[in-house]
């Protein structure tokens, strides 16, 4: 795991060492991304440079430097990520003459993927290839720039045009710091993160820098008669082709071959992502995902494996027992951190710092506190992240399909009554009403936060068809175009018309639109800057694309029964692990983030909503923020989503450059 950066001067007028100061400034912002070394090449005839800081992970000696030369001399690449399978792609390409084991240097996984492409070519060798990655490569005879991204984005890569100069690199500061930087924040992609909490591919925070889409190739013509234009990136992997697969070849075997298949393929998943020659664990919360990874580590290691967990002193948010007993029943080593409230707001002012661009899922708050404890212990840990996208669990798979087949029966403005009528009173209305009420309701209806569940019902009451109801559920502000001065928000990817083709059920379309945009754009970025940030490397078994390629050839009916999603991945977990220690109700990795904003968090958060200051900017409209704003202070609603959005925007802005006598400037 490491950091990669890189500039192409188009007008060919920088100096060897110019180019290198440059590139050298780049990868320097990366330094948690690699802290074990830094790398820098240049070629000053085509104005090119590449750089790369290192996390050591396989071959730790020198040649496992980069940037990496081809040993046919055509290739130079900076690679940031694993190649899970390159022993058996570097026995493949032993019994081909020109890299036959004389030329081996070490036994690096980026020396095996240059050699594929000097045989194989680029494409063809990403299409054998299985892991994480984003890469730079530069064809020295062709003179072109390919850049490359995993297929299901975990790892980051950027890039764009700044006047004369071509930039790319793992985060948007690397980019920022080379000297012909003039990003200008995009206001459609601002619209898309207040909508969403994330920014989704391609899009950036900044005008003309894009993120390269998971699964995709760029391939920059560098030439000196090549027109400056950055051509579309063409895929190697696509996940609607993968969909569409699945859909004409549905698993027909009996409910223990599915299971028995899914068992042998996430087996081989993590067995080949426990290859490491640094120290390796596993975080666990003890659901049914990272349960699920652990327990195949555990099935498949000589020795206890290590294990991660943190919890919370407020005990609505503590899941650290469940993780425990989970450890106990596998015989881990087990490490648990106890986390206090200040240790989590103490880290909120490094957020813009550390996620680098406005990202507003607060779980990365005790997503990068758990990467520190483990780091402390080992420099690669496995996560089971992307069970819930591929296997169906999220609970809004289980109901939406349900409740439209309801409230299509009922008229538009109908329906929009009803939505005013359970809205007319707050969430905490609603829940002392139904504790008041207590035994005389229907056991149906005797839930926990009925209020809370009660203003969700009514937000998609007047969706016109279900794409739209999933499309209020994912969305923090409705209207987000109104909310930012200038605003003109793209449309997303639910707005695809082919993502209706892309399964029968609503469920699983939406399972394709998360795995196609949040994954990526939210739990991805999360995870990456997260761990990257405390100098750890996260792998993530249920995103091998074998895996990925399997559950889409499964019939919904394996995944979701009854009132129960993940149904198959729980029958692979029952092999090891009692069904007892991990069925409970489904809890995400939260913190008590409503109460904060009322609280201690409060002083930061009237300064980064000041009216004046929002006007100041120019950015954003103060009224709508105002509003809900003072009802999320009065208790009468929880808005703490739409807020944090604002105000990890209105944070990274700061970062980017407002000083505190400015901002102090806006209050008198």
């Amino acid at each position: 795991m490491c950091g990669i950066a890189g500039c192409l001067d188009f007008s060919r007028s920088s100096a060897p060492a110019e180019l290198i100061r440059r590139v050298a400034a780049m990868v320097g912002t990366l330094e948690e991304r690699g802290p074990d070394g830094r790398g820098h090449w240049c070629d000053a005839e085509a104005g090119v440079a590449l750089g790369h800081t290192r996390l050591a992970i396989l071959d730790l000696s020198q040649e496992g430097h980069q940037p990496m030369h081809s040993a046919c001399g055509r290739y130079v690449i900076t690679f940031n990520g694993e190649i899970y399978n390159f022993a058996e792609l570097r026995r493949e390409l032993e019994v081909v003459p020109a890299t036959g084991d004389s030329r081996w240097r070490g036994h690096s996984d980026t020396e095996v993927l240059l050699a594929g492409f000097a045989v194989w070519g680029v494409t063809r060798t990403l299409a054998k290839a299985v892991g994480m990655f984003a890469f730079a490569l530069w064809d020295r005879r062709e003179r072109r720039l390919y850049l490359g991204r995993d297929r299901l984005g975990e790892k980051p890569l950027y890039y764009g045009f700044q006047g004369e100069h071509f930039l790319f690199g793992s985060q948007l500061k690397a980019l920022r710091a080379h000297p012909a930087w003039q990003g200008e924040v995009s206001r459609s992609s601002l619209s898309a993160f207040l909508r969403f909490g994330y920014l989704p591919a391609p899009q950036s925070i900044y005008s003309d820098i894009h993120s390269l889409v998971p699964g995709n190739l760029l391939v920059l013509d560098c030439r000196p008669d090549a027109t400056r234009q950055i051509p579309e990136p063409h895929p190697y992997w696509s996940l609607l082709q993968v969909v569409e697969a699945g859909s004409r070849n549905l698993f027909r075997g009996s409910t223990e071959q599915a299971v028995e298949r899914l068992d042998t393929l996430l087996r081989r998943a993590v067995r080949q992502q426990m290859v490491a020659d640094v120290p390796l664990g596993a975080f666990l919360s003890g659901g049914v995902d990272s349960s699920t990874v652990v327990a195949l580590m555990q099935a498949q290691s000589g020795s206890p494996v290590r294990t991660f967990t943190i919890g919370f002193e407020d005990q609505g948010y503590n899941e650290a027992a469940y993780a425990s007993e989970v450890a106990r029943h596998l015989g881990t080593r087990h490490n648990e951190l106890m986390v206090t409230s200040r240790d989590a707001l103490e880290l909120i002012p490094r957020l813009p710092e550390l996620y680098d661009e406005p990202f507003a899922d607060a779980s990365q708050i005790p997503t990068h506190l758990l990467s520190r404890l483990t780091r402390r212990h080992v420099t690669v840990s496995l996560s089971g992240d992307g069970g819930d996208e591929l296997f169906g669990g999220y609970n809004r798979y289980l109901w939406v399909e349900a409740i439209w087949d309801r409230i299509a029966l009922f008229p538009k403005p109908l329906r929009r009554l009803a939505a005013r009528l359970a809205t007319s009173l707050s969430p905490a209305a609603w829940d002392r009403l139904f504790t008041q009420l207590g035994a005389t309701l229907p056991e149906r209806l005797r839930q926990t936060n009925p209020g809370g569940k009660l203003h969700k019902l009514a937000s998609v009451l007047d969706a016109d068809d279900p794409l739209g109801m999933y499309r209020r559920l994912v969305s923090h502000w409705h209207d987000p175009s109104g909310l930012v001065q200038g605003g003109d928000e793209h449309a997303a990817l639910v707005d695809d018309p082919r993502a209706g083709l892309s399964r029968g059920s609503l469920a699983e379309q939406m399972m394709y639109l998360d795995a196609l945009s949040y994954l990526p754009g939210d739990i991805l970025v999360k995870v990456d800057r997260a761990s990257m940030g405390a100098g750890l490397e996260s792998r993530t078994p249920f995103l091998d694309h074998r895996v990925v390629e399997f559950a889409w050839q499964l019939p919904l009916s394996l995944k979701l029964r009854g009132a129960q999603g993940k149904w198959l991945l729980r029958q692979v977990l029952y092999r090891y692990v009692p069904r007892e220690l991990v069925e409970r109700p489904k809890a995400g990795f939260a913190v008590p983030l409503e109460h904060w904003l009322r609280g201690p968090l409060r002083p930061w958060a009237e300064e980064l909503l000041n009216a004046r200051r929002l006007e100041h900017e120019g950015y954003l409209n103060p009224a709508p923020i105002e509003s809900k704003w003072r009802e999320h202070l009065s208790g009468g609603y929880d808005w703490q989503y739409p807020l944090w959005n604002v105000l990890m925007f209105q944070a990274w802005l700061e970062a980017q450059g407002a000083s505190a006598p400015e901002a102090a400037e806006l209050h008198r």
